[in-house]
């Protein structure tokens, strides 16, 4: 009963009303008011402070930049093997493992379409039908940065409207094509072994999603928007490790390999926690070190 109307509650809220207020709070530089929610927030959600390029809660310009905070050098670790997947953010593993045909699990034999994830084309979707995913959750008291997995060339981004339900496990278990439903960003890359898709998911009260390319990202438009297409734009390199986005109030990003490129390890499943940088999948055909170097 208590799910049933959490879920219900969700769907006659004025979901993007609420989170374009929260965020508009979450940009207030007030001192009393911004240090009181930050405080606050930290105090709650029990956030480490210690690894916090700057630890003093008081000295962030407002709410979005202490929740978008960088970390100290040296705080992660980041594998730049060419030959291995890191993570792309501090979080936890929702689902992972292979796409079945088109079809992503999203909780409890609960599945989506790959399509509609990647905002309805084919075409996009095509490379990573029978291919690999993950999908890691960030929580609230997590480092809200995003880096990459891999080191790539941004080929496509596109900016795909939608709702703005919570994430969370409740919510995943029991709201039909979760991810595909809400407000997105896709990102398609292109790696020394193929593509690579990395999906930046909206959330309730989710103020923004940054890029390091194009900014803010959550334009007031009902249509898809291509904020960046490799035949029109300057040509983007970023590196293993590299930041490439970030949440304003977090939620998930989801990972797509296709088929026979790479493979998870064994080791992950649903609830293993993650760390940026950290070692969660490997090359199936290796890539030269000395053409790496190169």
């Amino acid at each position: 009963m208590k799910t049933t109307l959490f879920i219900l509650f969700q769907q006659i809220i004025p979901q993007h009303l609420l989170s374009r207020l929260v965020g508009s709070l979450a940009e207030c530089r007030q001192p009393w008011l911004k240090n009181w929610l930050i405080q606050r927030f930290i105090n709650h959600f029990n956030v480490d402070m210690g690894e916090a390029q700057e630890s003093q809660p008081q000295a962030y310009a407002n709410f979005n930049a202490f929740f978008t905070r960088a970390l100290k050098d040296g705080a992660r670790k980041v594998s730049l093997d060419a030959n291995l997947i890191t993570s792309p953010a501090d979080g936890a593993i929702s689902e992972i493992g292979n796409i079945d045909y088109g079809r992503i699990l999203q909780a409890k034999g609960r599945g989506y379409s790959l399509t509609s994830l990647v905002g309805g084309d084919e075409q996009r979707a095509e490379p990573f039908i029978n291919g690999r995913f993950a999908t890691i959750y960030l929580s609230p008291k997590d480092y809200h940065r995003v880096h990459m997995p891999a080191g790539a060339v941004l080929k496509e981004a596109v900016y795909v409207p939608g709702d703005l339900y919570s994430v969370n496990q409740t919510t995943a278990e029991n709201v039909d094509a979760l991810f595909a439903r809400n407000e997105r960003l896709v990102c398609i890359f292109e790696t020394e072994q193929g593509p690579m898709a990395m999906i930046l998911v909206g959330a309730m009260i989710v103020a923004g999603i940054e890029t390091v390319w194009a900014g803010q990202v959550a334009p007031p438009t009902k249509q898809p928007q291509q904020i960046y297409n490799t035949q029109a734009d300057t040509p983007i390199l970023l590196e293993q490790g590299a930041e490439m986005g970030r949440f304003k109030l977090g939620s998930t990003v989801i990972l797509l390999f296709p088929d026979e490129t790479i493979e998870w390890l064994d080791s992950l499943k649903a609830g293993t926690p993650l760390r940026m940088g950290e070692v969660i999948g490997e090359r199936i055909k290796l890539v030269d070190a000395e053409t790496t170097e190169e």
